[in-house]
């Protein structure tokens, strides 16, 4: 029986889980949508919660505490302002995981990670950001 198992070892070392999850972590506030395996996703999604949910509160050691997952400055002051405003009223459920088949080569099963009221890139923005064809 696995009853109160804390989390997935992702066949790594501890520290090797830990500095993925939390790049995964930093990525996925940064650019607020990422591809990855499903188990990745689920245990990524539990650390990044967290950190939103420590934005909310705020306070100095609540940023301490959300710098320990969050590596990068840039991307813990978007956490603590801009994050912290869009999720100011939901009561928790900041990301969402939806499957999108099997990677080509290994036949992992795959999922998109994103935060939840993300906002959309406008078209224009979109095909500018595309590289032309030559």
């Amino acid at each position: 029986m696995r009853h109160r198992v804390g989390q997935r070892k992702l066949n790594r070392t501890s520290s090797h889980r830990m500095a993925m999850l939390c790049n995964m972590v930093t990525s996925l506030l940064e650019h607020e949508r990422i591809v990855t395996t499903v188990p990745k996703a689920k245990e990524a999604r539990r650390l990044a919660e967290r950190a939103i949910t420590l934005a909310k509160r705020g306070g100095l050691s609540n940023i301490r505490l959300a710098a320990r997952t969050v590596r990068d400055r840039k991307v813990l002051q978007k956490v603590f302002s801009e994050l912290k405003e869009r999720y100011e009223n939901r009561p928790g459920g900041y990301t969402r995981i939806m499957q999108v088949g099997f990677r080509r080569g290994d036949a992992a099963d795959m999922a998109i990670l994103e935060l939840v009221d993300r906002k959309e890139k406008p078209k224009a923005e979109k095909e500018a950001t595309k590289p032309e064809k030559e």
